[in-house]
């Protein structure tokens, strides 16, 4: 009986051993992976990558020195290289026309480039409410366009898209779960004030599958959308440099001083 309880407490000690070593890896794995993770929603993969803009150098990245637009990550991996920093992720931040440059406010360095656009027109960014993702190094925010413009905000970088995908919790009005066009797509969402979370689609999604993943995922109370067909991510830690279109402007992390 003593051998047997003794047998019995080392194979305790060597389960439980276990289980700590499997806990310490799983977070190990956690940490490695950084701000950018994989998930699946309702059978679609999508890579998600969160970041607190108290401690992320969040920027919004549109042209360089020539005023020519960067159209593309490797422009501004590149230019942040001469200076001695280093892009540790991008994603399109918004609609633009032919030129490359935005169709809406565009607000970089605390610059307005580009004013509001409360214009009728036709395509996913009249599809009323648009939104307006704005930040700083402190806060951040999504705003209907029209709320934005009432609050009269100032703010170091924003960027106006749309349609808005959730509006204080609630789906977009015109968003049905019976929408059958399936695109690649990419949106934000802010948390807290100041917890961003972007989004794109690994498979073609519906806009309602896309938003109800802001709203019941990822638990964001208001999310826009930025854009299908073109959406690219730049994510070196997990093996993303999309270079599939040229783009307009271009939301980014910088390490500042890191090569």
């Amino acid at each position: 009986m003593l051998r047997k309880t003794g047998l019995d407490a080392l194979l305790l000690r060597i389960a439980l051993g276990a289980i700590l070593l499997s806990s310490a890896l799983a977070s190990a794995h956690a940490q490695e992976s950084g701000p950018c993770n994989a998930i699946s929603e309702g059978g679609q993969r999508y890579t998600i990558c969160t970041f607190d803009v108290r401690r992320a150098r969040l920027r919004l990245f549109l042209a360089g020195a020539d005023g020519k637009p960067y159209s593309n990550f490797a422009a501004i991996a590149e230019a942040l290289k001469s200076r001695g920093d280093s892009l540790a992720f991008a994603m399109n931040a918004g609609m633009f026309g032919t030129d490359y440059r935005p169709i809406g406010l565009y607000v970089e360095g605390g610059r307005q480039l580009m004013p509001a656009n409360t214009r009728a027109g036709s395509g996913n960014f009249h599809l009323k409410p648009n939104g307006i993702f704005y930040f700083d190094a402190r806060h951040a925010g999504i705003m209907e366009t029209s709320r934005y413009l009432e609050a009269h905000l100032h703010p170091e970088y924003a960027t106006q898209s749309g349609p808005m995908l959730v509006i204080e919790g609630a789906l977009h009005p015109k968003i049905e779960a019976s929408g059958t066009s399936q695109k690649i797509r990419n949106g934000v969402g802010v948390r807290d004030g100041h917890i961003v979370v972007f989004a794109i689609s690994d498979d073609p999604v519906t806009f309602y599958q896309f938003a109800t993943l802001f709203r019941d995922r990822l638990n964001c109370p208001n999310a826009l959308f930025l854009d299908g067909s073109v959406s690219s991510l730049y994510a070196p830690a997990v093996g993303r440099d999309d270079a599939l279109l040229p783009l307009g402007p271009i939301i980014g992390v910088v390490n500042y001083g890191v090569r």
